[in-house]
């Protein structure tokens, strides 16, 4: 136990997603397996009462296609103490969306589809803010997937490839098969993109229990920051100041 305790610490973001102004899951990203968990001002505000450094907040409405939460989001941004950093993802694909977005004070901007079908404008803007932006892999396999995970966006190797040579500062790797599931992380796969970058990758998706958390701790020499956790928080497979203590905070 003295060994795990002096692993370096793993950083955790507790999720908020929010689907028609609502605090929701979903199950492997679908559409339409939304479970509701209330107002997301109040989910953030738990979270961050609970010892949250980041909140990963996410407009799936967006990241649809199907109109936005901007309104929702920004309200939860405002009320979230300034101590706690935003991820905000869903939707950002353009100037207009990436400008609106680091409008509302959120610390980093996730990339997704963006990232894979316009691959220039995504280097111009990694190149500009930098540390700004992350890029999101979501995958099924080894294929990526795009526009809210219902379209496929190529190989997974291939655009790492080009990403790292766009100077990409952060991935946030998802596996979609897992994501909502509580059914374990892909280890494997997070490992595989770690060996492939030096840049720190965030987890997503399947994190069921603390054992979980320990294990993708015991990733963080290979190159792994942080994981996001979503489902299980809102199950009440345990809380995030239990989470943080496995985590090492």
């Amino acid at each position: 136990m003295t060994e795990f305790n002096s692993a370096p610490k793993l950083t955790l973001l507790p999720a908020v997603d929010v689907a028609d102004g609502k605090a929701v899951r979903l199950t492997q990203g679908a559409a339409g397996s939304e479970t509701s968990y209330g107002d997301p001002v109040e989910a953030a505000d738990n979270w961050a009462s609970q010892g949250a450094e980041w909140i990963h907040l996410v407009d799936l409405d967006a990241a649809f296609g199907r109109g936005n939460n901007t309104a929702v989001i920004r309200k939860v941004i405002k009320n979230t103490p300034r101590r706690v950093n935003i991820e905000l993802s869903g939707g950002i694909r353009d100037d207009a969306t990436l400008e609106a977005a680091l409008a509302t004070g959120a610390k980093r901007i996730n990339l997704g589809t963006a990232a894979l079908e316009n691959p220039e404008w995504a280097a111009h803007v990694i190149a500009e803010y930098g540390e700004a932006i992350a890029v999101g892999l979501d995958v099924r396999g080894t294929t990526l997937a795009a526009r809210g995970w219902t379209q496929e966006g190529g190989d997974l190797w291939q655009v790492m490839e080009r990403l790292e040579a766009a100077g990409c500062s952060r991935y946030v790797v998802t596996d979609v098969t897992k994501d909502g599931t509580l059914k374990g992380p892909n280890l494997d796969l997070l490992a595989q993109v770690c060996a492939r970058t030096d840049k720190p990758v965030i987890a997503s998706g399947g994190v069921a229990d603390l054992d979980d958390i320990a294990e993708l701790r015991a990733l963080v020499p290979q190159g792994l920051e942080g994981a996001i956790v979503g489902k299980a928080l809102y199950a009440g497979a345990f809380t995030l100041a239990e989470a943080l203590d496995v985590a090492g905070d």
